[in-house]
């Protein structure tokens, strides 16, 4: 049965209730210069980087710097071990003198990026999202490319502009090639879009020249968070053949700011439907890493989509396993993200070209207004819940970012 925090008077329905209790890195008022490791808890925060110098002095060292980073290289047997420990302490009366003064309400706390991230994937997973590109982009012919069902697509993005929830997005410039010109120009983006997406964070590191199999995913995956690919459809249109996305994804990543562990999602894992497919060997599954997780979008406070991610195509242990088959190595603070999460139904899509259809179908807005693409001013907020025990729900907080202008020296070199 779903916990309730005793002494805390969490209840067990809380998004971040005992069974979710996400990892993150923050400031506050009292220690505005020094980071902090905390563990979201209902509407608090737990610094964690203090508890366990009271509690746990052994572990401590792994939560002094502020990041999850030492703390992810440790291992699954030590994820294990402090999640053990929070649940007990956080559900038992005695462990409340050492711990109440360490309770922040999360509202009066500013939080950071979670860890370094050391490079950064972005897969296709999702047969819904790679169909509908297909059909837009190729109508016609098949939507999906012969390889699609026989391996994990994938690229690789730019570590050092992943942003923590909340950063502002500036319109990034480049070049792309309007419809019906000759040539290409240069200017802000006029097709700015979003993409809903499942970030996994590698915590335990492999070596170079020895692939993870499929069955070890979770000794080396920490956790999870949502992910904003943010598209400059128009640059990535033009720049994307031969060799795929480059200016047109790397000028922002957004994450959300909670990294929740992958034990939270004992219960929300189900079949993806590449167990059904004919595989190489080393993309076959034993077990079920599929998730049951619903995302919603909201537009200017808006909900405009509700992707399922239990219907991506792909698992995480499939993209793992891919990432390494060739012996390339993992590094903690890897992380790789699912690719657009789109469902079977159109109000399931995971971006604006698939909701918008390329621009022929803007999708309205309470206020009149209607969107093909990102307008300047847009805050584009990505939650997200999976299935608990019980019945209940556990949350993944949120990633969110305000589209501000593109930069006006950028702008003006554009005439």
């Amino acid at each position: 049965m779903a916990q309730a925090a005793a002494w805390l008077g969490v209840p067990p329905d809380h998004l971040f209730g005992l069974a979710a209790l996400p990892y993150g890195s923050y400031t506050a008022a009292h220690h505005a210069e020094e980071y902090r490791v905390g563990v979201a808890i209902g509407d608090c925060v737990l610094d964690l980087t203090t508890a366990t110098e009271r509690l746990l002095a052994g572990r401590a060292p792994l939560f002094a710097s502020g990041s999850l980073d030492d703390f992810m290289a440790a291992g699954e047997r030590c994820w294990g071990q402090i999640r053990a420990e929070l649940i007990h302490w956080l559900s038992h009366d005695q462990f409340r003198p050492a711990l109440e003064d360490l309770l922040i309400p999360a509202t009066a706390v500013s939080l950071r990026l979670p860890f370094t991230v050391a490079d950064y994937v972005d897969f296709y997973a999702s047969a819904h999202h790679a169909s509908n590109i297909g059909q837009i982009l190729r109508p016609g012919t098949e939507p999906l490319t012969p390889n699609w069902k026989h391996l994990p697509i994938g690229y690789h993005g730019r570590a050092g502009t992943v942003v923590v929830s909340g950063t502002e997005i500036r319109r990034p410039c480049g070049q792309s090639r309007p419809h019906g010109a000759r040539h290409p120009s240069f200017g802000p983006s006029a097709r700015l879009d979003f993409e809903v997406e499942l970030g996994f964070v590698v915590g335990a590191h492999s070596h170079l020249g020895d692939p993870v199999p499929i069955d070890r995913f979770a000794e080396h995956v920490f956790g999870v968070c949502l992910v904003n690919d943010w598209s400059a459809r128009d640059i990535q249109g033009w720049e994307y053949v031969p060799l795929g996305p480059f200016l047109g994804k790397s000028f922002a990543t957004t994450i959300s700011p909670w990294i929740l562990p992958l034990a939270a999602l004992d219960q929300a894992r189900v079949r993806p439907p590449s167990r059904d497919a004919k595989l190489l060997g080393y993309l076959t599954e034993t077990t079920d890493w599929g998730l049951d997780i619903t995302f919603e979008v909201r537009l200017n406070g808006h909900v405009i989509t509700r992707p399922p991610y239990a219907s991506m195509f792909w698992s995480p242990a499939q993209m793992l396993a891919h990432m390494t088959v060739n012996g390339a190595c993992t590094r903690t603070g890897d992380l790789f993200a699912s690719g657009t999460v789109s469902g079977p139904k159109p109000a399931e899509r995971g971006s604006l070209i698939e909701l918008a259809w390329n621009g022929s179908n803007p999708v309205p807005l309470p206020d009149g207004s209607a969107r093909s693409w990102l307008q300047d001013g847009d805050d584009v907020t990505i939650t997200a819940v999976a299935q608990g025990s019980d019945g209940t729900r556990i949350g993944l907080g949120s990633a969110a970012g305000c589209i501000l202008p593109a930069v006006p020296e950028s702008a003006e070199s554009c005439h």
